[in-house]
């Protein structure tokens, strides 16, 4: 054998006898290829899961939307105001006003029973803004309630015939006066009076109900011939003293407070002392009950002497 012949062999560490026992290693870049894949898997099954199942949830969303509309006096409403152009109603009260109004009502207590006198621009927002109480409209016109309720059946209101005049305003005065011990007295149920500024001939449960806030905007007094508002006043100051329940307070609003028959009649019937505050053309009177033995609607107060409460 020749030297420069000679083969060096050389045996690998790593290098194992094959055969059915033979044990094969991943590396670990094989391992982390494995891992990456499943967790690109996993991560791509959970985004287009949860993007399926987002339509679901938003169905849901509008489902239950329509399952609660909105109550249908405010849907009424807002579909009312929406469409009216403001600029061409009369009467209307302004903010100021209906904003003192509201904050009652928003304060009193459910269910709030509430009169109004009058059927105005603003009937649609009372009855609204009294949802889940009671509110009824009386009103001069059989023709405007019959109207009101044939557009909204939700709504309660009554036709009465007012038989005075502005014009026998102090005679009408003078005549309670001497009424106040008779027909007239303040604590009473109308129902069974003759009294002439005394309204008896709504229905009969009206007179049984607790009013809690009542509202003067009705009927007509802007002429000498119009019924005028001292019928509603004085009844609004005989429900007021007369009222039953635990309730001992009334809330009582004279719109257009600036007019003769509606400034004195305020004053005879709702009185100076319980005049809380006077807002544009609103007057806003809080009255308590009282005693079947009494006879005068107010005590012996000078409104000249208080203090303005006007703003």
């Amino acid at each position: 054998m020749k030297a420069n012949s000679a083969k060096l062999i050389v045996f690998h560490p790593s290098l194992h006898k094959q055969g059915s026992g033979t044990v094969i290693t991943a590396s670990p870049r094989i391992w982390f290829l494995v891992f990456l894949s499943f967790f690109t898997f996993a991560f791509a099954l959970s985004f287009f899961t949860a993007k399926e199942t987002l339509p679901s949830s938003k169905t849901s969303s509008v489902t239950s939307a329509v399952n609660s509309p909105l109550p249908a006096t405010v849907f009424d409403a807002l579909i009312h105001y929406a469409s009216v152009n403001s600029s061409t109603v009369s009467s209307r009260m302004s903010a100021v006003e209906l904003n003192t109004i509201a904050a009652v009502l928003r304060g009193c207590k459910k269910p709030c029973n509430f009169l109004v006198f009058g059927l105005t621009h603003e009937t649609l927002l009372w009855h609204s803004l009294n949802h889940n109480g009671r509110t009824v409209f009386v009103d001069e016109s059989a023709y405007l309630v019959s109207k009101l309720e044939e557009k909204h059946p939700g709504i309660e209101a009554y036709d009465v015939q007012f038989t005075t005049k502005v014009s026998e305003l102090h005679d009408l005065l003078d005549y309670t006066k001497e009424q106040l011990k008779g027909e007239c007295r303040p604590v009473q149920n109308l129902l069974f009076s003759d009294c002439k500024l005394g309204i008896n001939d709504l229905p009969n449960h009206i007179y049984d109900v607790a009013w809690d806030v009542i509202l003067i905007d009705g009927p007509r007094g802007f002429s000498s011939s119009a019924p005028g508002r001292m019928t509603a006043i004085f009844t609004a100051g005989v429900f007021a003293r007369s009222k039953k329940g635990s309730a001992t307070k009334t809330h009582v609003f004279v719109h257009e407070i600036d007019r003769e028959v509606e400034r004195i009649c305020s004053e005879e019937f709702l009185c100076g002392e319980n005049l809380v505050e006077t807002k544009e053309l609103l007057g806003h009177f809080v009255v308590d009950k009282m005693e079947a033995n009494r006879f005068e609607f107010c005590s012996n107060f000078d409104p000249s002497s208080s203090p303005s409460k006007s703003s």
